[in-house]
């Protein structure tokens, strides 16, 4: 039984893992295709614009914020476990600066060929998501943060999660503005991907569960 468990145990880590490379090389189109980055990495691509900090390091140490916030809420209703999502934030991170790597000789020189790439990248975040979701080990820090807030607060995870990305994407503009003088990061993708990537994700989710029955 003992042996039973952790092979699940195993293979939902497994499949967390796939989930968030998955998901990074969806951010690193989506910044390849210069139309927006989603909410989550809008912050962490902005940084990186006027400091020395690419935009994985930029991720970790937002993550780390995150974390700390979480904590901070919940006190001692915190729960030690999540802290695995500090070693999650690092693999994220690390991951998202290599698929920039890998991405960058890509050529998106006209307007369809970065919608091309911005799609794609919402749809391989969608994947991603849905792969964490299912996983079910642990929440990346920014889903973190919406649970920590929904346990003391009567608001349901849903509208506490569009008010946070929201948050994330007026936090990129005052950034953008102040420390580069215009407005960088956040384009027409960035609303494509707060809208298309929690539907896609809820179909993916839907088709996993069919396939399993």
């Amino acid at each position: 039984m003992r042996t039973s468990s952790t092979a699940n145990l195993l293979k939902r880590c497994l499949l967390l893992l796939i989930g968030l490379s998955i998901m990074a090389f969806g951010v690193a189109f989506s910044i390849k295709a210069s139309l927006g980055t989603s909410p989550i990495s809008s912050v962490p691509y902005v940084v990186s614009l006027f400091s020395p900090f690419t935009v994985g390091t930029a991720t970790i140490l937002m993550h780390c914020v995150f974390i700390l916030i979480q904590i901070l809420i919940l006190r001692k209703k915190y729960e030690w476990f999540q802290l695995l999502q500090l070693p999650v934030a690092f693999f994220f991170g690390y991951l998202t600066d290599f698929g920039v790597w890998a991405v960058q000789g890509i050529s998106c020189n006209t307007y369809w060929q970065q919608w091309i790439a911005c799609l794609f990248g919402i749809l391989l975040v969608a994947i991603g998501v849905s792969c964490e979701v299912k996983a079910n080990v642990v929440v990346l820090a920014g889903e973190g943060v919406v649970l920590a807030i929904c346990k003391v607060l009567p608001v349901k995870f849903g509208y506490m999660k569009v008010g946070f990305d929201v948050t994330l994407v007026v936090i990129a503009c005052l950034l953008s503005l102040v420390f580069t003088g215009r407005l960088q990061g956040i384009r027409e993708g960035t609303v494509a991907a707060a809208i298309l990537v929690g539907l896609i994700s809820k179909q993916i989710i839907r088709l996993m569960d069919s396939l399993r029955k």
